[in-house]
């Protein structure tokens, strides 16, 4: 669930489509998601079982090592895109503000952090035009945590 005031709107990257919107001041280090509604976790085999084009697979997040959530209603937490100088740190499922955030701000995340290890995403970053790969997890969790450190102190 996304915790502070919000909007859903067309995204301002490229090819984004919807995007989410601030609409209260956020201070760094504050929860933007907690993780709600999740009834079980899959695994790749069983992600990969269902095929690369299901719904399953495209509405699948890496929450933990080798361990997705499915959410195939699209809660808005869907509408996060992808960037590689985010303005939300995830971290274990959870979002956390990764600087002080202002109203209209549009809310994006590092999607290396949510797709498998070595995971390339079908579409490259539209501010860089590299691609999107998975972090290894341990690589993963080593820089949220060290992120997520530094900005709670």
């Amino acid at each position: 669930m996304i915790l502070p005031r919000y909007r859903i709107a067309a995204s301002g990257i490229p090819g984004a489509g919807q995007g989410v919107y601030l609409e209260e001041d956020v201070a760094a280090g504050a929860v933007l998601v907690a993780p709600d509604k999740i009834d079980r976790l899959y695994t790749r085999a069983e992600l990969d079982a269902y095929g690369p084009d299901s719904p399953e697979d495209a509405a699948s997040v890496r929450w933990f090592e080798g361990r997705y959530t499915v959410s195939l209603d699209w809660p808005d937490e869907c509408y996060f895109n992808h960037s590689f100088a985010p303005n939300g740190l995830w971290h274990l499922g959870f979002i956390f503000a990764a600087r002080d955030l202002a109203p209209g701000e549009e809310l994006t995340i590092d999607y290396r952090l949510i797709v498998g290890d070595g995971e390339k995403l079908p579409f490259d970053d539209a501010a860089t035009g590299h691609p999107i790969i998975g972090l290894p997890w341990r690589e993963n969790l080593r820089t949220t945590a060290a992120a997520l450190a530094a900005l709670i102190g």
